[in-house]
């Protein structure tokens, strides 16, 4: 099997959609390779440098499950600081970052299949996909989602601020000219707002096995 029949499924949306827990979920469900693609992006905020696009070309990047090291170094915590995320979103507007992670991005399509979350996976890393999912919540659910996850976590930010926060990247990503936040024409939106996680999962999964049998 050739690395262009390696099936994929795209999970797009915007922050805090829930995107990552249902790639992660689907992937471990399906025996799958699991991308993070927004991981890459906020581990060259987090490198920092005033050539962000040589730190993407460069950087040492390894992923186990859930935790993302650095340089060998454990980073997972570190990335998910809104300072981080919100720099990310800025450094994502940048051609030349874009082209230089996307084919390390490709580079994880692997048998037996990959799972790959982000904004832009359906729409140009992955158009191939065999299954694209743009994935939605209200802006008031995914603030509750990222409250609850910070608090998890020890960082305070209030739910007004989180709000704010959200909907202006949502701006900034659909506004940015390379590779903006939109669905792929071909892919099923899906709104969880008022959906568990495991609703979710269990939604793609369906999607994904009825696909797989035509």
């Amino acid at each position: 099997m050739g690395n262009a029949q390696v099936p994929v499924i795209a999970i797009d949306g915007p922050s805090a959609s829930g995107k990552g827990t249902v790639a992660s979920r689907v992937a471990a469900a399906l025996g799958f390779h699991y991308l993070e693609s927004g991981a890459l992006y906020r581990l060259v905020a987090l490198a920092g440098g005033e050539a962000p696009e040589r730190v993407a070309a460069g950087m040492d990047v390894e992923f186990f499950n859930q935790d993302i090291l650095l340089n060998k170094h454990y980073v997972t915590d570190k990335l998910r600081s809104e300072a981080i995320g919100n720099r990310a979103s800025e450094i994502a507007k940048l051609p030349a970052v874009r082209a230089a992670l996307l084919e390390r991005q490709r580079g994880f399509r692997r048998r037996p299949g990959l799972v790959a979350d982000g904004r832009d996976m359906g729409t140009v890393v992955f158009p191939d996909a065999v299954l694209k999912v743009f994935l939605t919540a209200s802006v008031a659910t995914r603030a509750q989602r990222r409250h609850k996850q910070l608090n998890d976590k020890g960082n305070h930010a209030t739910l007004a601020a989180l709000s704010s926060a959200l909907e202006e990247r949502d701006k900034r990503d659909a506004a940015r000219a390379v590779a903006p936040l939109k669905p792929a024409v071909d892919a099923v939106s899906v709104d969880s707002s008022e959906l568990a996680i495991d609703e979710v999962v269990d939604l793609v999964l369906k999607m994904y096995r009825e696909r797989m049998s035509r």
